[in-house]
């Protein structure tokens, strides 16, 4: 039998043990992740996001990004270390001006432990100084950051923006921003919301933009090069700023085209969505090789390949239709996708109508009639299609469908009530795919679950409605007009 034996030191750092109050404990790490179930290291716990203050230097010519982001939030928990969402080098973090310790862990995570515990409900600003050549980087195989050949752009989904600052990265955490860009003179640096100055000192040229209504960190844009930049206002009153690379080549026209119809699209989309949600409207085409289209903030990224085949409003249609469903109204998980694409897609369905292209339901009875039941279409889940099949047409397409089977099944009148009162009801805020089920019965006073499971989560094709089916029957679809310019912007997000 062996007796311990305790020297008077250990008592007294036993007893100072003992006097740490047992709430102590409760200081935990943040979680890696917000609990995405399709991207599970996706975001942050621990904290929520409520400004971004971007200050950035970036030199084309060697893809070279200096900046100092400084974030402001609150914990939402006792927390004695978080995790920013990045890949570029970190020189120095700062948690309520005191110096952290920071280090990297897994494929792009920052992980910062202030000087002291934070405990729940506490305000922090959290000041990060970086620098290096975002072309160099990769998470999980791949890049976000596109070069172009006078600069750069940052634009992508369901991912963008670890390549350019430290974020919270996922839609769940919206915030406001400033972004701040110095760039060689004679080139230009855009991003969302409002230009609010510029200004040059010594061969460079600043330029600061202001986002004023909360944003998901994917939806935040930067575009460097050489852009022709357009302004106007829409007919009814929203600031519209569009930019074109300068060496666009044969696809400058229809861009232009196209794009430039950016305050008449807005104008006609208020009608079905409500009031536009932000302070300005556009969008911008760099000379990129990239083949889709992104809904980026009041300013949408557009690739030349969606003109290459002459003007497509319909594009414009589909991104500018996100403003509302998808930007202002965020999914609340990445499963909640339909709520962007099949509505996107819908306001396509709804401009061809508005063309003489095509009603809705001639759309929607063509997109059927085109997938046999044996077609793998019918198998991805609209409603959640899993991570592989996101962005696949059937979201698109099928989820068009889904949104024509409740317009027939609860009339018009409750129908465009619904499109219309949906943003103003989450406006600035995140919703789901049930959020949206209970709101339609809500406005429509109609049980609606066999309908949205029938559409939106069985694997196999719906059963058209006898009198539809005895139509469709009748006389084959013919192909509406409007059906090649809508699937050549499949590649639209």
């Amino acid at each position: 039998m062996h007796r311990r034996i305790f020297a008077p030191g250990a008592l007294a750092a036993a007893s100072l043990l003992l006097a740490v109050p047992a709430s102590a404990a409760s200081y935990t790490p943040g979680a890696p992740g917000i609990g995405d179930p399709y991207y599970p290291y996706y975001g942050n716990g621990g904290y929520d996001v409520s400004h971004y203050d971007l200050r950035l230097r970036y030199q084309p010519g060697t893809d070279e990004l200096d900046g100092t982001a400084t974030i402001l939030a609150r914990t939402t928990q006792d927390l004695s270390r978080f995790d920013l969402d990045f890949l570029l080098d970190v020189s120095e973090v700062r948690v309520n001006g005191a110096k952290a310790a920071f280090a990297t862990s897994g494929e792009h995570e920052l992980q910062i432990t202030p000087k002291t515990p934070l405990a729940k409900g506490t305000p922090i600003t959290v000041v990060v100084r970086y620098s290096g050549v975002p072309s160099t980087k990769t998470a999980y195989g791949f890049s976000t950051w596109h070069r172009t050949p006078d600069g750069a752009v940052a634009a992508d989904e369901p991912e963008a923006a670890w390549w350019w600052y430290p974020s919270n990265d996922h839609p769940l955490d919206k915030a406001t921003y400033d972004v701040s860009v110095a760039v060689p003179d004679g080139t230009q640096a855009i991003s969302n919301g409002t230009l609010q100055s510029t200004s040059s000192k010594l061969g460079w040229t600043r330029y600061t933009w202001r986002q004023n209504k909360p944003q998901a960190t994917y939806l935040t844009t930067l575009a460097v090069g050489r852009f022709d930049i357009t302004t106007s206002t829409s007919e009814g009153g929203v600031p519209v700023v569009n930019a074109y690379s300068k060496d666009l080549g044969d696809n400058d026209g229809a861009a232009r085209a196209s794009v430039e119809r950016t305050g008449e699209v807005v104008d006609w989309l208020s009608g079905y969505f409500g009031p536009y949600p932000f302070a300005s409207a556009g969008g911008y085409v760099p000379n990129t090789t990239t083949s889709y289209a992104l809904e980026t903030q009041t300013r949408v990224f557009y690739s030349p390949k969606q003109f290459a085949n002459g003007s497509n409003t319909s594009v414009v249609v589909h991104e500018l239709a996100h403003q509302w469903y998808g930007d202002s109204v965020s999914l609340k998980d990445w499963k909640d996708i339909w709520i962007n694409e099949g509505f996107a897609r819908y306001a396509q369905w709804l401009w061809s109508e508005h063309e003489g292209e095509g009603t809705a339901q001639e759309l929607a009875d063509y997109t059927y009639a085109s997938h046999p039941a044996d077609d793998p279409f019918w198998t991805v889940a609209p409603g959640d299609p899993g991570p592989d099949n996101q962005f696949d047409t059937a979201v698109y397409d099928r989820g068009a469908l889904a949104i024509q089977a409740l317009r027939n099944e609860i009339g018009d009148d409750a129908f465009f009530a619904v499109l219309k009162g949906w943003p103003k009801e989450h406006a600035y805020g995140n919703a789901s795919v049930a959020d949206f089920q209970r709101y339609a019965e809500q406005v429509s006073g109609k049980p609606l679950a066999a309908l949205f499971d029938t559409w939106l989560f069985q694997p196999s094709k719906p059963a058209a409605p006898e009198a539809r089916a005895a139509a469709v029957a009748a006389a084959a679809p013919v192909q509406p007009r409007s059906w090649k310019k809508i699937a050549a912007t499949n590649d639209a997000r």
